[in-house]
């Protein structure tokens, strides 16, 4: 697959992440295609790297892997006694004390948090084998095109483990807590069709046409003005926390500012 962002100088480019920025618009691309661009803390920490790194020019990023799959999930070396070279293996990180492992985890974890900040409007496109981490990296995303050759899978259960790079929340969000026990306790693989059907995806179309797509989606969010985005991104990422009575409360504050704004009285 093409780089849409290859004739732009990268503002990071290490670990099997790219990022590259076109004023308004950030790409992230995972840049291990001949890997599957399997994932590794080293990568985790590039990601996490290129959402510190994003000017604050940038309104919409689009997140996408080079080759047949989006990411075929974690790395299969760090299953093996030996691990990764550098990396803590998963005997020594279970022997952590509660504390440690707790904050391993959730450094690890920082690279799937910051795609849902309000200032921006995140985009997955995703191809071929999303599994795993791979799975809750596009899970991480406010929106996801797919290719026709999708295929979901959540198999962390079905190693003994569960999935922990924060997935779970936004997928009970997208598809009811039903379906999301039976995708992951099966570890079963979800398509296309499904995708778009129960809400996990926006949008899927030939896999030629993804990059285009994510385009496409991403140049129509910038034509709204930005701070109507945020505010409106607020409303409805705060909306499940918040009683009926609350969300109206919010709704009225969030069109005070934006009329305020208007008429250039905002602070």
């Amino acid at each position: 697959m093409a780089s849409p962002d290859q004739d732009l100088a990268p503002v990071l480019d290490k670990d099997g992440v790219r990022l590259t920025v076109d004023d308004a618009l950030a790409t992230v691309t995972l840049t291990n295609p001949d890997k599957r661009n399997a994932q590794s803390p080293a990568l985790w920490r590039a990601l996490a790297e290129a959402g510190r790194l994003l000017p604050g020019s940038v309104r919409v990023v689009v997140l996408r892997g080079e080759g047949k799959s989006f990411s075929a999930g974690l790395d299969r070396q760090m299953f093996t006694p030996e691990g990764i070279p550098g990396e803590p293996t998963f005997i020594e990180l279970a022997r952590r004390d509660d504390a440690g492992l707790d904050a391993t985890i959730a450094e690890y974890q920082e690279a799937f948090t910051w795609w849902r900040r309000t200032d921006i409007v995140s985009i997955a496109a995703v191809q071929g084998h999303a599994i795993g981490a791979g799975f809750q990296l596009a899970l991480g995303c406010d929106l996801r095109v797919v290719a026709d050759d999708v295929q979901f899978a959540m198999r962390e259960t079905s190693l003994g483990l569960v999935p922990d790079l924060t997935g779970t929340h936004p997928l009970v969000g997208l598809v009811g807590y039903a379906r999301a026990l039976e995708i992951c306790v099966t570890g079963r693989f979800v398509g296309a069709a499904e995708s778009v059907s129960s809400g996990l995806a926006n949008l899927a179309v030939p896999a030629a046409e993804l990059d285009a797509a994510a385009r496409d989606l991403a140049a129509a969010v910038l034509a709204a003005p930005r701070d109507a985005v945020v505010e409106t991104k607020g409303l409805l990422r705060g909306a499940a926390g918040r009683s009926y009575e609350e969300q109206r409360a919010a709704e009225r504050a969030a069109q005070a500012r934006r009329l305020r704004d208007l008429a250039g009285l905002g602070e």
